[in-house]
């Protein structure tokens, strides 16, 4: 079960549908990228990496990917969760609602 923090609820809407990608890596760090259309039509990106317990260890919310389809954006987030999990990009040493 994943712990989340306050930028997750800052992008949680039950109302609007998202499109999900998650993953597991070897060392149990779990990846949550979520995409979805605002309802003013703006593409919006969360992506969370959280720690084999459930804590998180980062949790990013675009309010607007500009330009970008649901489905780049989402490759984008899951691609830039993946380096941020595997050392690849540093970890911003604070959690940011970006």
């Amino acid at each position: 079960m994943r712990i989340r923090d306050e930028t997750y609820w800052q992008w949680a809407d039950a109302q609007l549908h998202c499109r999900t990608h998650n993953e597991a890596l070897s060392d149990g760090t779990t990846i949550d990228v979520q995409v979805r259309l605002s309802r003013l039509g703006a593409t919006q990106l969360f992506l969370g990496l959280y720690r084999q317990d459930g804590q998180a260890l980062l949790e990013e919310y675009y309010p607007a990917r500009p330009g970008e389809t649901m489905t780049r954006a989402l490759v984008w987030g899951v691609d830039r969760a993946r380096a941020l999990a595997t050392g690849a990009l540093p970890m911003p040493r604070q959690r940011r609602r970006a």
